[in-house]
């Protein structure tokens, strides 16, 4: 979005019509918009930023849930905006240790702020760029004096008066739609800046989860978050809002719930094991917070194989911290043996999951040429040299 376009939907006309709009879910819907807004005698900028938030606003709807319909959005802010639920998590740790104000350095669209506002902590929101700063005020407004936002540089912030500080850095290339990931030490702002302001300052620092450990400081608490399934960020907690003897956590949440491991620091694997009757795989966050050996022991389990991320049991046992899987039989992992085997067993539906070889899944599924009425789960992986091919049924997982 730019700022024509912005300053268009910034009236009481525009966001009327915004809120007008049904959800622009598919083209038809975005051509159907387009062309009643034209023939209304809209201007381009305004049908142009009207169109694109009533589009955004249905992407937004997995983050934000009902509260996306109020808000304002740029792509790349969506993109690296906090979900909702999480960024509720954030704001508890800081209302727990006993924070009053942060600087939100990096706001974005206001995601993280909102959550912070909504437990009565104020809120300096600071955002480099000007037409995402305008978008945070607006979604920020209902809280009134309670947060401030402000256009400028995170390293030219005044934190005189500020407890603590949440740092969300761009780690992407500047700009409101098509924008590519950057290398760590291209972030803005940069990487050393905020750690030295972390030794000296209570923060929290979101990054990808992806972040090579290497560049952890040694002093700080590495959480590793999943959502749904999906490792979405890295927090790097310090000051007063680290937990004391706490180096590495592994939070994962599904819909409401949330479940965490957490340890002094990287938890040793257990030895690897024959194939038993449950194949374990772990949860993103367990794998990249290293914390598998605590999971396998909880399970009674063991690796299935030397520096893979799956564990393997004969103990009916499962947790939130795994997906888990009980073994019907091991079958050829030759794709046409596979095939034929999978047609002898009428399974006509395959989840398919691999983890150390180099197999196309959906290249797999076509090769297969599946028929029949039956399901099962794939998981593809070897020991050794040896590729293994295990049939296999998922298993409900327990509450934590």
């Amino acid at each position: 979005m730019e700022m024509a376009e912005l300053t268009a939907l910034l009236t009481p006309e525009g966001l009327r019509l915004l809120d007008e709009q049904d959800a622009a879910g598919s083209i038809d819907d975005i051509a159907r918009i387009v062309s009643r807004l034209r023939k209304a005698g809209h201007s381009p900028e305004l049908v142009s930023a009207v169109v694109g938030q009533a589009r955004l606003r249905v992407r937004a709807r997995p983050k934000f849930g009902e509260f996306a319909d109020r808000m304002l959005f740029t792509r790349a802010g969506l993109e690296q905006a906090t979900r909702l639920a999480v960024a509720a998590r954030h704001a508890g740790r800081f209302r727990d240790a006993g924070i009053g104000t942060v600087a939100d350095l990096g706001c974005g669209v206001g995601g993280d702020a909102l959550g912070f506002a909504a437990l009565g902590i104020r809120v300096l929101a600071i955002e480099a760029d000007e037409v995402t700063a305008a978008i945070a005020a607006y979604n920020l407004a209902p809280f009134g004096d309670q947060v401030t936002v402000r256009q400028g540089l995170a390293e030219e912030a005044d934190l005189d008066g500020v407890d603590a500080v949440w740092l969300d850095p761009a780690r992407r290339t500047s700009g409101h739609s098509e924008t590519a990931r950057v290398r760590p030490e291209d972030y803005s702002p940069a990487l050393d800046w905020a750690f030295e302001l972390a030794g000296h300052m209570p923060s929290g620092i979101k990054l990808g989860p992806g972040l090579d450990r290497g560049m952890i400081p040694h002093d700080v608490e590495a959480q590793w978050v999943s959502a749904d399934g999906s490792t979405v960020e890295l927090v790097l907690w310090s000051g007063r809002l680290a937990r004391d003897g706490v180096r590495r956590a592994a939070l994962t949440m599904r819909g409401d719930q949330a479940w965490e491991l957490t340890s002094p620091g990287d938890a040793e694997d257990e030895p690897v094991r024959a194939l038993g009757a449950f194949v374990h795989e772990p949860d993103g966050a367990v794998i990249r917070a290293r914390l598998i050996g605590e999971v396998a022991r909880s399970l009674e389990a063991g690796m299935l194989a030397p520096q893979i991320a799956y564990l393997t049991s004969d103990a009916a046992l499962t947790s939130p911290f795994v997906q888990s899987f009980r073994v019907r039989e091991v079958l050829p992992a030759d794709p046409r043996a596979l095939s034929r085997a999978l047609r002898e067993r009428g399974i006509g539906r395959l989840e398919i999951k691999k983890r150390g070889v180099d197999i196309d899944p959906a290249a797999l599924r076509t090769a297969l040429k599946l028929t029949g009425a039956e399901s099962a789960t794939l998981i593809l992986t070897r020991i050794g040299s040896q590729r293994l091919a295990i049939l296999a049924d998922r298993v409900a997982p327990e509450p934590g």
